[in-house]
């Protein structure tokens, strides 16, 4: 399968706003090239609302392993308690100095949207192929959750992933949770992220370009 994703992330605006740790919605805009790639995509610090109920109830669950904590452990985390939401889960490890994150869980059906497993792999490395733009776009998000230690949504419409053969494919709404892990009660090193989306729809648009 001739794997062919272009993931235009709007990296100079998504960047300023995780610096800036806007606590309202920053909309990610236009690229370092000037040229506006993604319009739709939005960012949420430290979300008081979640309507998504995927969302709500895992980042529930981290709230209350959480306590009176910054964050909660890995250890904390267990999946027989999360069967539910298995399918929509991340664990992404976090590497020295927030400069590279590694994906060392992706759920089955995040798998499906993307249409390839990068477990094992760096953002570097899934996202190199596509340019400095989208590897720098994904490592803000994570290195905002990561770093500050504080919830992150990011959602939108992915109308950044085009077709993998000849016809360009719009993938519908995605809505996605970033929380940050410590093992050490200071430091994140890993983030349990949440990423969904209509799943049936995707299932419908993917049919044709699986082998």
């Amino acid at each position: 399968m001739g794997l062919r994703i272009a993931i235009l992330w709007g990296i100079e605006r998504m960047s300023a706003l995780a610096r800036k740790g806007m606590g309202a919605r920053g909309t990610a805009g236009e690229d370092g090239s000037g040229s506006s790639r993604i319009e739709l995509a939005r960012t949420t610090i430290d979300p008081r609302t979640i309507e998504n109920p995927t969302l709500a109830a895992v980042h529930a669950y981290w709230l209350a392993k959480r306590g009176d904590r910054t964050m909660p452990a890995r250890a904390d985390i267990n999946p027989v308690e999360l069967r539910e939401h298995l399918g929509w889960i991340l664990m992404i490890e976090v590497l020295d100095d927030f400069a590279d994150f590694r994906y060392r869980l992706i759920g089955t059906k995040v798998t499906r949207y993307f249409l390839t497993n990068s477990t094992g792999r760096t953002v570097s490395e899934a996202y190199g192929p596509f340019g400095d733009a989208a590897v720098n776009g994904v490592k803000a998000v994570y290195r905002k959750a990561a770093r500050d230690k504080i919830v992150v949504r990011a959602e939108g419409e992915a109308n950044w992933i085009t077709d993998w053969k000849e016809e360009t494919r719009d993938f519908p709404h995605f809505d996605s949770l970033y929380l940050p892990l410590s093992d050490d009660g200071e430091t994140c090193n890993i983030l349990m992220a949440v990423f969904t989306f209509d799943y049936a729809d995707v299932v419908a648009k993917s049919e044709n370009v699986l082998d």
